[in-house]
């Protein structure tokens, strides 16, 4: 198992301890059109006890997305975005301390979410709008910077790379530098890079293997496999039959030192991730 160096991650005031714990991220998708599970939350009801329930099972952050990234995604207008996603974050905050995220790549709607009640931007575009930088800055919330290649309607034609965890983790360090330069915090960023976003199934497997590169850089890193269309293919299993491919790429990423990792399935993966940091832990001791 790689070595997991403790860092502390900063979202809005808060300090996030990254390392000893693996934290655990529960999606939210309030959209109609998510790969797996569009539809299924939406509703302002529906939505908040699905994020009570996932705080109750484990979650340490819960992540609310009102714009599917799957491939062929179309993107969606900002004031829609705001509409279905601020309410629930304004009504789980009113709830649970819990930290809660914002799965955008709009600034206007991580403003918007921020001043609800979210901590934390999850930026799948890696600052593609450029006043993404000022509203972290400004708020200080924690940022998550993410290796995208192009956009969700394209990212699957025909992906290539020289080398891909040094390519995305290049790009990664670059786009934390430039957000660095506009003023925020080194402590606030995270990195993610972009399981299934313009990526083969190989290129997948690589960046698995290739986090401790990436948590060499000094930085929290998040993990996304779960259900995603590669385990499909490696399993022969459909979208929603893919939980024991999902907790094996989570355990394997907890391993490899990932500090973050984004789930469908909380309490199972809470479980299995559990599991893993106490073998980490013995490990270290003997």
């Amino acid at each position: 198992m790689a070595e997991k160096i403790q860092l502390i991650w900063n979202c809005r005031g808060r300090e996030v301890v990254c390392g000893p714990r693996t934290l655990v991220m529960g999606i939210l998708n309030a959209t109609p059109d998510s790969f797996s599970d569009g539809g299924v939350f939406q509703g302002l009801e529906k939505a908040v006890a699905r994020g009570l329930q996932m705080v109750e099972e484990g979650a340490d952050i819960i992540d609310i997305g009102g714009e599917s990234t799957r491939p062929g995604a179309k993107s969606v207008q900002t004031l829609e975005e705001i509409e279905r996603t601020v309410p629930i974050i304004g009504k789980l905050r009113e709830k649970t301390d819990c930290l809660i995220s914002i799965d955008t790549q709009k600034a206007e709607v991580a403003r918007a979410a921020i001043a609800a009640g979210a901590n934390i931007i999850n930026d799948v575009s890696a600052l593609a709008d450029p006043a993404m930088a000022k509203v972290a800055a400004e708020t200080g919330a924690g940022l998550v910077l993410m290796h995208m290649l192009g956009t969700p309607e394209n990212m699957q034609n025909d992906p290539r790379y020289d080398d891909v965890v040094s390519n995305v983790r290049n790009f990664l360090e670059e786009r934390a530098a430039l957000a660095v330069a506009r003023g925020v915090a080194e402590a606030q960023i995270a990195l993610d890079p972009g399981i299934g976003f313009g990526k083969t199934d190989a290129h997948n497997l690589a960046l698995l293997n290739g986090i401790p590169a990436l948590a060499a850089t000094g930085r929290p890193v998040l993990i996304g496999a779960s259900r995603k269309s590669f385990l499909g293919r490696l399993t022969g299993r459909e979208v929603n039959d893919r939980l024991a491919g999902s907790l094996a790429a989570a355990t394997f990423a907890a391993m490899q030192g990932a500090h973050i990792l984004r789930v469908h399935d909380v309490k199972e993966s809470c479980d299995a991730i559990g599991l893993v940091d106490k073998l980490r832990a013995q490990g270290t001791h003997e």
